[in-house]
């Protein structure tokens, strides 16, 4: 199975991604903790990945590409997979679809989990107070929904509008073990092989 969530912050995508793999026994491909695991590593892209995210910089397409298409092809891929928080771009978008179409990586199946932005306010917010984190502001979190909406949302509707694909929006504003089930129903009763969500 092969699978993309999709779900702009605070819609609780990435606690989803990791029940539903468990769920289906696959891996779970979170951006975050890709390259957090691949500054462990002692080559040239860790040494490169460490300056940059040491710096404060944003991790370019080019890094973050190489990256996630040696995981996709790695032996804990095999079974199958989740991508949580990429693509997020339309370059990222062309560069995964002209990857997996060269590597025979078929996806059927794109989950878009729908939240509003006063929910997305609230939960970030809660979520903040609850960690005592004192970055997420209103207009922090207005930032982040803006860039996902210019940058991410556009990638959304293209696969939406793919009619080769399997598309999904669900309602995210539930609670976990709602949408959970809503998920796991969803797999149950599709009628593929391969499966792939976006987030």
């Amino acid at each position: 199975m092969r699978l993309i969530i999709f779900g702009p912050p605070g819609a609780g995508k990435g606690t989803q991604a990791k029940l539903l793999s468990s769920y289906l026994s696959i891996s779970h491909l979170s951006t975050g903790e890709i390259l957090r695991s691949k500054l462990n590593e002692k080559d040239e892209i860790s040494f490169r990945l460490q300056n940059i995210m040491s710096s404060g910089n944003l991790v370019s397409d080019d890094i973050l590409n190489q990256i996630i298409s040696e995981k996709l092809i790695s032996k804990e891929c095999d079974p199958g997979f989740i991508l949580d928080g990429y693509p997020r771009t339309i370059n990222q978008m062309n560069y995964l679809n002209n990857y997996n179409q060269k590597n025979n990586i078929v996806i059927n199946l794109i989950i878009n989990i729908h939240v509003d932005n006063l929910t997305i306010q609230n939960r970030i917010l809660n979520r903040s107070k609850k960690e005592n984190r004192e970055d997420d502001s209103i207009e922090t979190i207005e930032t982040r929904v803006n860039t996902y909406n210019l940058e991410t949302k556009p990638i959304t509707e293209y696969y939406k509008n793919n009619h080769k694909l399997i598309y999904y929006e669900i309602d995210g504003t539930n609670n976990v073990e709602e949408i959970q089930k809503k998920l796991i129903n969803i797999v149950k009763n599709a009628n593929f092989s391969w499966f792939f969500i976006i987030s």
